[in-house]
């Protein structure tokens, strides 16, 4: 089972704005910087998006513009030109703490995750309180493969903002890393504590539970996160799994067949089904399933339902095989 990260926070440009609705025919630059702000704070991302474009298209070299226009790129999934929009925020403004975040987020979505540390500790270097790069910066680190030190900055973000949910469940995410698995399960608890919404955490909640051995517990984490995230295809397949090592395959098959649904190219959901579904003596589509194990990087031969009794001996999974065969 894989534990999916808490996605990077993205830090945003707050901004108390009194703004006319009466906009002029002709506004000047800041009532139109202003009318942008007001569209981002309210959610109208395609309004402001608008706002921004004008501003940058007339030549307006403001830093706050650039950023929040590479920070709804970003949010858009277009990184590579989010990169680009960041990166002259900087060049107008190379003090500005927040875009030297959100450009380390960016840099990470890129694959760049030296860029992406430098980036970060600039932005902490400008901002020594910056709880946000903290964590940010800690979860590039894990990814890094500097456990340790990613460990001591998570703890930073929880010291600098106490009930910042997302550091609890990052730290959360490296404690399991580091095999230190009771307080990656209080981490992970203390981040939904303060998030009862919190999907992802129930998810990774639900991974740790597993691998205490409280596979029911860990069900019902795992089952928490889809009630909340319906859509989360990571946490139907880490369902899966738990209810495949719990014998319940029928369940297993069909939570590993709905996170293929909502994400085709989840290899461990392709190979958790082949292998739950040879559980139960059930061949249907091998085909396609013969192509995912190519395609896995998996060789070797097929296996016919009375071979299987020669290579495991459980007789309850033959019993539940039989049901089907």
């Amino acid at each position: 089972m894989k534990t999916y990260p808490v996605p990077f926070d993205i830090a945003e440009l707050n901004e108390n704005i009194n703004v006319s609705i009466d906009t002029p025919s002709n506004p000047s630059k800041e009532q139109i910087i202003n009318q942008a702000f007001k569209f981002h704070s309210k959610g109208n991302i395609q309004k402001a998006a608008q706002y921004y474009q004008q501003l940058i298209n007339k030549g307006y070299k403001d830093y706050r513009v650039f950023s929040n226009y590479g920070l709804i790129l970003q949010n858009i999934r277009k990184p590579k030109d989010a990169e680009i929009f960041t990166r002259k925020a900087i060049e107008i403004n190379p003090n500005f703490a927040n875009a030297y975040s959100n450009l380390g987020i960016i840099l990470r979505d890129l694959g760049k995750l030296q860029e992406a540390e430098l980036s970060l500790r600039k932005a902490i270097q400008l901002n020594p309180n910056f709880e946000m790069a903290y964590s940010n910066l800690g979860n590039v680190l894990r990814d890094l493969g500097k456990k340790q030190e990613a460990e001591l900055l998570l703890q930073k973000a929880i010291e600098l903002k106490p009930d910042y949910s997302e550091a609890h469940a990052n730290l959360g995410n490296v404690l399991r890393d580091l095999g230190k698995l009771q307080e990656a399960e209080f981490s992970l608890r203390k981040a939904i504590q303060l998030n009862p919404n919190f999907a992802n955490a129930y998810c990774n909640l639900g991974i740790i539970l597993k691998e205490l051995g409280n596979l029911k517990e860990a069900e019902l984490s795992t089952r928490k996160a889809i009630e909340i995230k319906p859509n989360y295809a990571e946490a139907n397949s880490n369902l899966a799994i738990i209810l495949k090592d719990l014998g319940e395959f029928g369940d297993a098959i069909k939570h590993f067949q709905q996170a293929l649904r909502l994400n085709n190219q989840l290899s461990t959901a392709k190979a958790g089904l082949i292998k739950t579904k040879g559980k139960i003596c059930d061949w249907s589509d091998q085909e396609t399933q013969t192509i995912w194990l190519k395609n896995l990087g998996i060789e070797g031969s097929s296996v016919t339902p009375l071979g299987l009794l020669y290579y495991e001996d459980n007789p309850l999974n033959h019993l539940k095989r039989s049901k089907r065969y």
